[in-house]
């Protein structure tokens, strides 16, 4: 079994010269910091990509191997970068450069982190990317729905609770029927953020009224375990109460 698992070698294919030239620790600690200190996918792929470009980046300028990395060499690399890459981009690179080194450094590779005292760009957002509608064009919107179709109902319902709530359209669309409830003579609503988190409100009176008259109209209160938002055919389908 010992022989199926074996260290990286300093010789190891795909591996970043100055990796290589490290030792054998610096490479098996160089590739588990990819495979089990990251597990989100994208975060891996850009880490990777700004971490190779600053690895071959100090090859070509002569940083014989990890240990020898600099602030200094760090700093002219971000400069550099900053002639062609946004401010967001760069911080995000040196963010990956930071995570990198403190892993070699708690795995005694290197000494210190060279991008520890390195400061990245400034980067001030004045104006939100997200568009936030105005009281009166909120009302207006809903005002211009009709809810005299089961459609109509569910997209009042959905808006309503992102207006009310400020819910992101993802806590929004992964809500069952159950996590609508009531509690103290109010209607509540219970929301699962990013991260695990819940997130439990009472509703305002316009929503409990938008929530109400969906749950009641297509029938959904009795499939408590079912999604709260769904295509009005599959809706019908099983939210339709039998009749004796």
């Amino acid at each position: 079994m010992n022989q199926l698992v074996r260290p990286p070698r300093a010789s190891t294919p795909n591996l970043p010269a100055l990796v290589a030239t490290s030792g054998e620790q610096a490479a098996r600690r160089f590739l588990e910091f990819f495979a089990s200190n990251i597990r989100n996918r994208n975060t891996r792929i850009a880490y990777s990509h700004a971490v190779g470009l600053f690895l071959a980046w100090c090859e070509e300028y002569g940083v014989p191997s990890l240990g020898d990395v600099q602030p200094l060499h760090v700093a002219a690399w971000l400069e550099l970068e900053a002639q062609t890459a946004s401010a967001p981009t760069v911080k995000q690179r040196l963010a990956a450069i930071r995570h990198l080194f403190d892993w070699l450094v708690v795995g005694q590779v290197v000494p210190v982190n060279p991008a520890g005292s390195v400061r990245g760009p400034k980067h001030i957002v004045r104006k939100g990317k997200t568009p936030v509608l105005e009281p009166v064009e909120a009302r207006a919107l809903l005002d211009s729905i009709d809810v005299t179709t089961p459609i109509g109902l569910r997209d009042r319902a959905l808006i309503g609770l992102m207006v009310y709530s400020f819910a992101r359209i993802g806590a929004a669309l992964s809500m069952k029927v159950e996590d609508i409830y009531s509690e103290r003579r109010w209607l509540w609503v219970r929301l699962r953020e990013k991260g695990g988190k819940r997130h439990e409100m009472p509703c305002h009176h316009n929503l409990e009224t938008y929530l109400t008259a969906y749950l009641e109209k297509t029938g959904i209160a009795d499939d408590p375990k079912g999604p709260l938002f769904r295509t009005i055919g599959l809706a019908c389908k099983r939210g339709r109460r039998r009749t004796p």
